[in-house]
């Protein structure tokens, strides 16, 4: 039985560069942005329904679940990090 090598690990890995360029801050400025881009879309297609210019009901309350799935996530990540954010604050120095 041979062993083969999975693969290389890069430097950046290693050290904790971020290959991206993108910090935590700017992810989350720009899942917020993206919250609220579903949050617009979700309006405006409710709005054509009631106005009866909407095509279908299923695209209506997809647009209208995803941006409810959208802002879950984003209220339970912002939880997260205050809960983060007091364990740390409660640490012993």
């Amino acid at each position: 039985m041979s062993v083969s090598p999975i693969g290389e690990v890069r430097l950046s890995d290693v050290e904790g560069n971020r290959p991206s360029g993108k910090g935590f801050g700017e992810l989350v400025k720009d899942f917020i942005s993206e919250v609220n881009s579903l949050q617009r879309k979700a309006d405006l297609v409710a709005g054509q329904l009631v106005t009866g210019e909407a095509e279908n009901l299923h695209q209506v309350m997809l647009a209208v679940e995803r941006a409810s799935l959208a802002l879950s996530l984003m209220v339970e990540v912002r939880n997260k990090v205050l809960e983060a954010y007091r364990e740390i604050m409660r640490m012993q120095m």
